[in-house]
């Protein structure tokens, strides 16, 4: 019965990691259709202010680094996101820090927003971004799941780091 269980949890984990990245990758995809549909590249909404839709197209990285590199960033893409599938489906018993909702919901954004970016970048050869915050540059959806999600992974490291020191 405690294998049945057990396989079970494995199963709920794995549906709940996809289920988060799919999500995140459908909300990002549709955010930037309709900015694509209903902005001018270098348009926003409002014109001036803290906060506005702007429609960007990004060819670097998130903040605006590595612009041009599409191809390295696609590769780098496919590479993170084999490594989290791999993760996903066979080695997550290895580490049971990341088997909990926090752990799984924080792979599941790095995932979506991973996806999501570069299904942009084998469209289009660019990132539609959309996002601006003060003087921050523009970002999407995506660059906003792949950030959470580290901050929340890093977060889930914290324990193992201090059972290490003592």
């Amino acid at each position: 019965m405690q294998k049945v269980n057990s396989l079970q949890g494995k199963w709920r984990n794995v549906f709940f990691f996809f289920t988060t990245a799919l999500l995140l990758v459908a909300a990002d995809q549709l955010s930037k259709l309709w900015i694509r549909s209903n902005l001018l590249v270098g348009q926003s909404l409002p014109e001036a202010g803290f906060f506005r839709l702007t429609h960007v197209h990004n060819t670097g990285a998130a903040f605006g680094l590595f612009q041009g590199q599409s191809f390295p960033l696609t590769i780098v893409a496919l590479v993170g996101i084999a490594v989290l599938l791999v993760y996903a489906l066979f080695i997550y018993r290895r580490f049971p820090f990341l088997d909990k909702v926090l752990g799984i919901s924080a792979l599941g954004l790095v995932l979506g927003g991973t996806v999501g970016n570069l299904i942009d970048r084998l469209r289009f050869g660019y990132v539609t971004d959309f996002i601006g915050v003060g003087i921050w540059p523009a970002f999407n959806i995506a660059d906003s799941a792949i950030v959470v999600g580290v901050i929340i992974f890093a977060y889930c490291l914290l324990p193992l780091a201090r059972a290490e020191k003592h």
